[in-house]
């Protein structure tokens, strides 16, 4: 099915962040915007960005349906736009509508809609070689009633912004034993806010004593690793790349999944098990050399330098030379169209 967006230029060019703007900052010039009502959607369009107006009774404001996506756009080497893996992050976004009880978006409207607005606003792309373009498509329930219930009317929305190093320097952080970001059955795979406002008070008592981030581990046992902050979780030790599995609880990472299929054709060994932190704790110990980073789509790969576990702290392997480095270049060259794009991930305007 095709898609008509229509699309109303900014008439007055905003000025443009030439510096490197914290991250989600600086919004671009457009926005697209479309709505949900009796049971089919409405007027897709690309608008100047502004503000919304929404009643204090938007089911969003009060119950949590409101799900979003994080991907990136790259300027490439012979100055062509690639859109990085929309396919994959709209079969996440869906997967997410569906454990909200939100309405599905069309995967043609959904692609149509990142491909034109990143189009109208392909000049924002930052020119720095390790800067993108950041894109947020999400959702949010509109119908004004208060009451619990399933929404009958949403919203549909995409913003980008000009996104920079997430991190600027190796990361330090604490393993939890105490909080937990999600348990079996929640809503641990899927990307929507109620995950991450209940994440904020752990994460906020860790910086609080000196770390950047927690490794969260599993609600059960408080001993298996799962993710690190908003991030993936990733270890190098013995020549092998280890990541927890997929669960209910992991979030299914466009760059874990990104990184672990380079992996292999580089001839890395990999291995998604579960993973606890006493092992990481006794490879540490033993002297044994142990790579830690994060995996994500803002950071791309944020190296761990320092674990504390259990109050020890703990020194990972960030030399130059690093496994995780060799990952990142390899998926660098491929979104920059250095080298070729064997898997089809690149989707390029």
């Amino acid at each position: 099915m095709q898609y008509t967006i229509a699309i109303t230029r900014q008439e007055e060019k905003k000025t443009r962040e030439q510096n490197a703007a914290p991250f989600g900052t600086h919004p671009t010039e457009h926005m697209f915007i479309c709505e949900y009502k009796k049971g089919t959607w409405h007027n897709p369009r690309i608008i100047p960005f502004g503000n919304l107006s929404m009643s204090p009774f938007a089911l969003c404001l009060h119950y949590g349906q409101t799900v979003f996506e994080g991907m990136k756009a790259f300027l490439m080497e012979d100055g062509k736009v690639n859109i990085f893996r929309p396919l994959k992050h709209y079969e996440r976004f869906a997967r997410s509508l569906e454990r909200l009880c939100m309405p599905l978006v069309p995967q043609g409207l959904f692609i149509e809609a990142l491909h034109q607005l990143v189009q109208v606003d392909a000049d924002w792309i930052p020119t720095d070689p390790d800067a993108s373009l950041y894109i947020r498509p999400f959702m949010i329930a509109s119908e004004e009633r208060i009451g619990v219930k399933v929404a009958e009317e949403y919203l549909f929305m995409i913003v980008c912004s000009p996104a920079y190093p997430y991190y600027s320097k190796p990361l330090k952080v604490k393993v939890e034993t105490e909080f937990v970001r999600a348990a079996d059955g929640g809503t641990g795979y899927a990307k929507c806010g109620g995950n991450y406002g209940g994440a904020l008070y752990p994460s906020q008592l860790a910086k609080s004593e000196g770390y950047d981030q927690v490794i969260w581990t599993d609600a059960k046992a408080h001993e298996f690793i799962e993710e690190s902050g908003t991030m993936n979780l990733m270890f190098f030790v013995d020549n092998v790349l280890f990541t927890p599995p997929l669960s209910g609880t992991i979030l299914d990472g466009v760059t874990r999944d990104s990184l672990l299929k380079l992996a292999k054709e580089m001839g890395i060994s990999t291995a998604e098990m579960a993973i606890s932190y006493k092992e990481i704790q006794q490879a540490l110990e033993a002297g044994k050399r142990v790579e830690a980073f994060g995996a994500g789509t803002a950071a791309v790969i944020a190296p761990i330098e320092t674990i504390a576990i259990e109050g020890k702290h703990y020194n990972c392997y960030i030399g130059q030379d690093a496994t995780m480095y060799r990952l990142a270049k390899e998926l660098y060259d491929i979104r920059k169209g250095i080298k070729p794009d064997t898997h089809n991930w690149n989707y390029i305007l």
